[in-house]
């Protein structure tokens, strides 16, 4: 069967409207269920790897021991105060710590890092000054 087609002559200009246009194609792929897949694990697609990142080990900080010494002029109590204040040592821990001192030269107040045992030092050392205590305080590698 023959159809019939339309012609125009070049001279007469040509009509700006579309004709209807056809339903689009669909261009992305219609999502399926992983099952219907058939995965024959032959390349039919891009592979997935599993990439670790190695973390580096930090190292641990060098700890360092605060410690009080004896002396003949400085109040027991004061010892007491200071590590209360500064060490945050309640008063049955403070008097033991103390009458370590006492009794052997010397006594430990507490490990910290570098920083911070450098930090306390300096506040026990300016506190007792100020209160004019002899008290000496210094701290030393673990």
């Amino acid at each position: 069967m023959l159809r019939p087609t339309l012609t125009v002559p070049i001279s007469e200009p040509v009509s700006a409207k579309p004709a209807v246009p056809a339903a689009p194609v669909p261009t992305t792929p219609v999502p399926t269920m992983s099952n219907d897949d058939n995965r024959s694990g032959a390349g039919s697609g891009p592979s997935t790897s599993v990439i670790t990142k190695v973390k580096p080990k930090t190292k641990r900080p060098n700890l360092y021991r605060v410690l009080i010494l004896n002396d003949d002029y400085t109040p027991m109590e004061f010892v007491v105060h200071v590590l209360e204040r500064f060490f945050n040592k309640d008063a049955e821990a403070a008097t033991t710590i103390m009458l370590h001192v006492h009794h052997h030269g010397i006594g430990e107040c507490g490990v910290f890092t570098y920083e911070i045992a450098e930090t306390k030092v300096t506040q026990v050392m300016d506190f007792a000054r100020k209160h004019q205590h002899p008290l000496q305080c210094v701290m030393e590698k673990k």
